[in-house]
């Protein structure tokens, strides 16, 4: 299909095509927007040939996973239209794993090989789900955990979706208050600069490994480090967070939220609770509360349909309440969570609610209409991601908005062409999207304007490959638009990563500023030698960065101009920090208040004395 005047196809595009990229399907003729769309955009030019590594596009699986019946059924779609098959869906977007820590690579669609880690050797997790299941950002509905073929499966087809899920009943366990417990009082901090890596009931220090001995003029000191302290099912768990609240960083895992002095690392409270943690936003409120998701039961059968309200401040347990449940094709097994303000937005395939943080009051529910919002971002704005329902599953509609955190109505909607789904937001001010088609194996990046108008698409090199970690979930019926890092913007630039290049003898990469007003590169900065660069946001009104750690080689914090440069060091990490700090499986760098905090996102062992070495939090300061 030929493009319309002035919206012809850059050259070149993400991930450098093989072939000049085709134009993006138009709106249908003659079909007007839906009432809630003010305008209809023009279409991205020239979308990519070549996805960079990430979370799946939402809603498509990659390919049918166990349990699916053996010839193509036909169930009732939630407004009555008959489902196809799932053997007749095309494969999901780009059928790999996302990256591992430190530049892993699983085999990828179009033959890569997997690479080895970056600077260290490639590692599993002992207890780790196989490649492409669970955690690992790959194939639909490979492996997952948590969904049992017992007696009652069905096959459905999801609201406005079209996509085929399993769904099992709900368990019908009762989860207990949970329980906020005080400090365990540990043992107050050495005079000595030593480290405890012990049983995490301490402070983070013992005189047994001293990973500031030696410590070279110029760099930094290791504050504090955690190790797991808590008995943890057979493969492990994924840790949440971490929150800051005053003076306390949280996290929760398994079945628990805890808090910890940011200055020493003394666990301040820690509140119990009945079952997993399922479901955790990005930040809290600006006042330190924050409401996660918690399963309604232990069994694989439960759903995340509990809303538990904390306190990160006290450890205190608020309002706690059942997801109101919008009708029989409201699947609550996965949700995703977002806060914006005092307003806690509650996502899943289809529909979606919202709270008052403050006071568990709803807000709003599912729109009226044909479009529904299923996904949203937080912070200072709420935005969601909304689906439209369609006559063609293979050619979807979905647009952008910007809600009003206390009722839900659209402030704006932008409306992508068709075929394009909305994936993650990597900034809300400014507005950055990435934006994926499934059929078409492509993505793009666009910004948007405060009022919801296309602002421009990013046109990288054909060489430039880009890269964000939006992290390894993986869910069926919820999304979370939240939470990528590796990305940076202020008001006019866009900073992003480019993939490792492992050419050399080491891995290097560089980063490329976008002007967002133009879509095109402004600059790029390639790391220093045989270093690897990762955009952790901005920082006095300078990039801030992680230079990662190699073998031989703690990691630091930089900084970089916004007119690019040289990276110049804010915080160089401590050589005898550098085991520990390269050997986090899967990492989140934070820089807050002056420290830097290398928080590990999982933990799993393969016996339970290794799963209590875990470090699972090593803070340095200067």
């Amino acid at each position: 299909m030929s493009q319309p005047p002035s919206q012809q196809p850059p050259q070149g595009g993400f991930g450098a095509p093989q072939e000049p990229p085709n134009g993006v399907p138009q709106p249908p003729q003659g079909q007007p927007n839906p009432a809630d769309a003010p305008q209809t955009p023009p279409p991205p030019a020239g979308p990519p040939q070549t996805p960079p590594p990430g979370t799946p596009a939402y809603g498509y699986p990659q390919q049918p996973g166990y349990g699916y019946p053996q010839q193509p059924g036909q169930a009732p779609g939630p407004y009555g239209q008959q489902a196809p098959g799932p053997y007749g869906q095309q494969p999901g977007p780009y059928g790999q794993q996302a990256p591992g820590p430190y530049g892993q690579q699983a085999p990828g669609p179009y033959g890569q090989q997997p690479q080895a880690g970056y600077g260290y050797p490639q590692q599993q997790y002992p207890g780790a789900p196989a490649p492409g299941g669970p955690g690992s950002g790959g194939g639909f509905l490979k492996g997952k955990t948590g969904i049992v073929v017992a007696a009652a499966l069905a096959v459905v087809l999801a609201a406005g979706v079209g996509t085929w899920f399993l769904v099992s009943d709900s368990g019908d366990d009762d989860p207990k208050k949970p329980v906020a417990t005080g400090s365990n009082d540990p043992k107050a901090p050495s005079e000595s600069p030593t480290v405890d890596e012990g049983d995490g009931s301490g402070d983070g220090r013992e005189a047994g490994d001293d990973l500031n001995a030696g410590r070279k003029p110029g760099e930094a000191k290791v504050a504090w480090l955690q190790k797991n302290d808590i008995d943890l099912p057979r493969n492990g768990s994924a840790v949440q967070g971490p929150w800051f609240a005053g003076d306390v960083v949280a996290k929760a895992i398994y079945r628990s939220v805890s808090g910890y002095s940011v200055a020493d690392g003394k666990q301040k409270w820690k509140l119990d609770l009945p079952a997993d943690v399922c479901a955790t936003p990005n930040s809290p409120t600006p006042d330190g509360k924050i409401v996660i998701g918690v399963k309604n039961g232990t069994t694989d059968r439960a759903n995340c349909s509990v809303l538990q309200m904390v306190d990160l401040n006290t450890g205190k347990a608020g309002w706690k309440k059942e997801i109101k449940k919008n009708g029989n094709w409201d699947f609550l097994s996965d949700i995703g969570l977002a806060i914006s303000g005092d307003t806690v937005a509650v996502g899943r395939t289809g529909n979606s609610n919202a709270y008052r943080v403050s006071d568990g009051k709803e807000l709003f529910g599912t729109p009226e209409g044909n479009c529904k919002p299923f996904a949203f971002s937080g912070g200072d704005k709420l935005i969601a991601a909304v689906s439209c329902r369609t006559d063609d599953i293979k050619n979807p509609q979905n647009q952008v908005q910007e809600l009003n955190p206390a009722t839900g109505k659209p402030r704006w909607t932008y409306q992508p062409p068709r075929g394009w789904e909305v994936s993650k937001v990597y900034s809300t001010t400014p507005l950055v999207v990435r934006l994926e088609h499934e059929e078409k194996k492509q993505y793009t990046i666009v910004a948007l304007t405060e009022s919801g108008k296309l602002r421009s698409q990013l046109v990288p090199g054909k060489s430039d490959k880009l890269t964000a970690d939006c992290g390894n979930s993986f869910a069926i019926f919820g999304e979370k638009l939240e939470g990528c890092s590796g990305v940076a913007a202020d008001a006019n630039t866009f900073y992003i990563a480019t993939e490792d290049d492992s050419s050399g003898t080491a891995r290097t990469n560089k980063v490329i500023a976008f002007d967002l007003n133009t879509g095109k590169p402004k600059w790029e900065a390639p790391a220093p030698a045989e270093r690897v660069l990762k955009p952790l946001g901005m920082e006095g009104g300078d990039v801030l960065l992680y230079m990662r750690p190699k073998y031989d080689t703690a990691g630091a914090l930089v900084t970089l101009p916004p007119t690019g440069g040289t990276p110049k060091t804010l915080l160089q990490h401590p050589s005898g920090a550098g085991r520990v700090e390269n050997g986090f499986f899967s990492s989140k760098v934070l820089y807050q208040g002056g420290r830097s905090f290398i928080f590990s996102q999982r933990v799993s062992a393969s016996n339970d004395k290794e799963e209590l070495e875990q470090t699972t939090m090593l803070v340095f300061e200067k």
